[in-house]
């Protein structure tokens, strides 16, 4: 059964953030959000430094079979991976919980196949194949050490996702010195039925809502 919009879905969406290995600690952008978003959590994925793929898939479907609301995943690194298992074995299942996922920014995806950076991110292969079953932004940096630029643009044609040039920016992590990380705010922005405040410090919505999707989307990066 499709995910209803219940009176308590049918307000300003969760934020799901899924990190990548080692979670995201103090000074990422991840935990900013996680501090001044609004209805902004961290999904405790658990086994941060031996990642198990399909542990990581239950505790994602968990957080969003619980929410109350719809659901945007704000993923980085493995998580993006993590993420886009969660929806197959959904698809695969014909779970309920897709239904209430609205959109999904994935940021720094890394390779998991051909060149990963580090063994364990080869858990978390082969690449899931074809689109994600929501509307997606794919987020890459031009000198990240864990995906060259060019397989992240094709990772975002592979899953349906539009695709974004966040410059040269690392892995676009804490080592990035990004703080709130506005660009990655406007880009979250464009899945959400009304815009967070971009300014430093807690965030809050603009007033009225908006239709999806707003077409710029998919022009980013192109």
């Amino acid at each position: 059964m499709a995910f209803e919009q219940t009176n308590a879905a049918q307000g300003d969406p969760l934020l799901l953030i899924v990190p990548g290995l080692g979670n995201s600690g103090q000074g990422h952008w991840q935990t900013r959000w996680e501090e001044t978003l609004p209805l902004c959590r961290r999904v405790d994925l658990g086994l941060w430094d031996d990642p198990h793929r399909n542990t990581w898939v239950n505790k994602i479907n968990l957080a969003v079979d619980r929410a109350d609301r719809p659901v945007v995943l704000v993923a980085h690194s493995l998580g993006c991976h993590a993420v886009a298992w969660w929806a197959e074995y959904e698809r695969l299942s014909g779970g309920d919980a897709l239904g209430k996922v609205i959109g999904a920014l994935l940021v720094a995806p890394p390779d998991v196949e051909d060149a990963p950076i580090d063994r364990r991110l080869t858990r978390f292969a082969p690449v899931v194949q074809g689109e994600l079953p929501f509307r997606s932004v794919l987020v890459a940096s031009r000198d990240d050490p864990y995906m060259p630029f060019g397989t992240a643009r094709t990772l975002a044609k592979t899953w349906g996702a539009s695709f974004a040039d966040a410059g040269a920016t690392g892995h676009i992590n804490a080592r990035s010195g990004l703080g709130d990380w506005t660009f990655g705010r406007l880009l979250l922005n464009r899945l959400l039925p009304r815009p967070l405040s971009l300014d430093d410090g807690a965030a809050h919505y603009g007033a009225g809502q908006r239709r999806f999707i707003d077409p710029a989307l998919r022009r980013l990066g192109a």
